[in-house]
């Protein structure tokens, strides 16, 4: 079963590439959501075992998609990694990884850093 993953980024050739990227290892499904503000409704819709999500966005701030989804029910166990250019990559490892809470990825980063996480941190969801 694939593992389904929520890609939360403004920058439209970043998400392309990393959706095509996710997707060609054959063990993930990619959903994009260029906009911060429309997250939360596409999270509770595709029901994601994880999401990727920038904290700088135009609009509403990545923080602000996040408080939604941990006070909701439905998404509160979603996993969150955090994938953003707003820390450096020695500010992350200073920090074991986290950063406000959530593990971090410090932009740019590797597929096979984003894959490593993604494996971490996914919730497993049961065989149907």
């Amino acid at each position: 079963m694939k593992k389904r993953i929520l890609l939360v980024d403004d920058e439209k050739s970043f998400t392309s590439l990393l959706q095509l990227n996710l997707e060609e290892t054959g063990r993930y499904e990619v959903r994009v959501e260029n906009w911060a503000e429309d997250a939360f409704q596409a999270a509770k819709q595709f029901q994601p075992d994880l999401i990727l999500l920038d904290i700088i966005m135009p609009r509403m701030p990545g923080g602000n998609v996040a408080a939604l989804i941990k006070e909701d029910p439905e998404l509160k166990a979603t996993p969150i990694v955090l994938l953003t250019a707003a820390v450096r990559k020695h500010q992350v490892e200073e920090n074991e990884g986290i950063i406000c809470g959530f593990p971090c990825l410090a932009k740019p980063v590797s597929l096979e850093t984003v894959v490593e996480a993604i494996e971490k941190h996914a919730r497993v969801r049961a065989e149907a």
